[in-house]
């Protein structure tokens, strides 16, 4: 099985916590995927809304450096990608393969600059918000109808030329509105569900899902249980498909992916962990052909990396 997912918090939980990567009792851990054909992660830099300018952007460094570090240690069996080619190399020589991302903005510490340091790093996406206003715009949950400040169009056309993709879950819906009109790269919501489905503020409308859509981007399904099910107790993996046919009904089959929010986020009973992938594989496998399902779990993240030069 082959399986690229598009958010998880572990990184940020390995550097703050000093747990190891390999084997550790975090939904992810390198141990769980021994015996997978391929798995792609992306490792989220998470930055809360109460870090701000210079300490946020050491905050990311932080937890890069860990990154880095896991990468090394782990070596035998992860690769970094963050160059056109690496991806192809990976599947060549049968590794795992990990992408540094960013969640939240606040990473630059309000500095333009910083953004050539993400790109250095092998930063392959940022989403512009947490749940809060950053000096790039206002996030899903801050008060206000303001997008993006003219700081946060200056970051967004910096990170398209940068090869940073450009990442909308947790923004508000001025802020979605305001990108998908600026931006000329593909877009994503890396880690967000269907409105239609769950009415929770974080989820994408309609409208959002097609603009994305249309873009070219992707739309990764986000497994925390709030905003699986208006009921977050009786949420199970049963929702994750639901989410997933509904996008589907929508024309999505090359927008849909995976971001199953790992180590940020409270998962159904029946999802504990990567371990779940397997039997999550499955259960779409009952419901749509194995080329679509290859496209959700794997390939459509992996042909936008590869269209837009990033690996």
């Amino acid at each position: 099985m082959r399986y690229f997912d598009l958010h998880c918090d572990t990184m940020t939980e390995c550097a703050q916590r000093d747990i190891p990567l390999r084997d550790n009792n975090l939904h992810v851990s390198l141990k769980t995927v021994e015996g997978w054909e391929r798995y792609v992660q992306c490792y989220a830099v998470w930055l809360p809304d109460d870090l701000r300018g210079e300490p946020a952007w050491q905050r990311f460094l932080k937890v890069a450096r860990r990154f880095s570090q896991e990468v090394q240690d782990n070596r035998d069996c992860l690769t970094q990608l963050r160059a056109p080619g690496d991806l192809d190399r990976l599947e060549r020589e049968g590794r795992h393969g990990a992408i540094l991302t960013v969640e939240s903005g606040a990473a630059l510490g309000g500095t333009l600059e910083h953004i050539q340091d993400l790109q250095r790093l092998g930063v392959r996406m940022c989403t512009l918000t947490w749940n809060g206003a950053t000096e790039i715009g206002r996030g899903v949950t801050a008060p206000g109808t303001t997008g993006l400040t003219d700081f946060g169009r200056r970051a967004v056309k910096a990170m398209e030329q940068a090869g940073i993709l450009v990442d909308l879950s947790h923004a508000s819906p001025e802020l979605f509105w305001d990108v998908a009109e600026l931006a000329e790269h593909p877009l994503v919501a890396s880690h967000s569900n269907a409105k239609e489905i769950c009415g929770h503020p974080r989820n994408l409308t309609k409208d959002q899902f097609l603009a994305i859509k249309k873009s070219g981007g992707l739309v990764g399904l986000n497994f925390y249980k709030a905003f699986l099910n208006d009921r977050p107790d009786q949420a199970s993996m049963e929702d994750v498909l639901r989410h997933g046919d509904y996008f589907l009904s929508l024309g999505g089959e090359d927008v849909l992916a995976m971001g199953g929010d790992w180590d940020g986020a409270d998962l159904p009973p029946d999802m504990p962990g990567l371990s779940a992938i397997p039997a999550l594989y499955q259960l779409f496998l009952r419901h749509y052909p194995e080329s679509v399902v290859e496209k959700l779990f794997y390939g459509n993240a992996a042909r936008v990396f590869r269209a837009e030069n990033l690996l």
